[in-house]
C-alpha cells in the first residue's frame, strides 16, 4: 500500500514537473518588456532617434 502511494504521488509530481517544463521551455518572462526603450529617450547602451 504504501508504495502504492509514493509511485502515484512520484507521477504527480512527474507531471507537474512537465507542465511546469512546457511552460517555462523558452525561458521566457513576462517583463520582458522590461528594458523597453522609446522614441526620444536613450539608454546607457542603445540610443533610439
Amino acid at each position: 500500500m504504501a508504495d502504492n502511494y509514493l509511485e502515484k504521488q512520484y507521477e504527480q509530481y512527474e507531471k507537474r514537473k512537465r507542465e511546469w517544463e512546457l511552460k517555462n521551455k523558452h525561458g521566457l518572462s513576462k517583463f520582458s518588456n522590461k528594458h523597453k526603450v522609446f522614441k526620444g529617450q536613450t539608454n546607457s547602451t542603445t540610443e533610439i532617434e
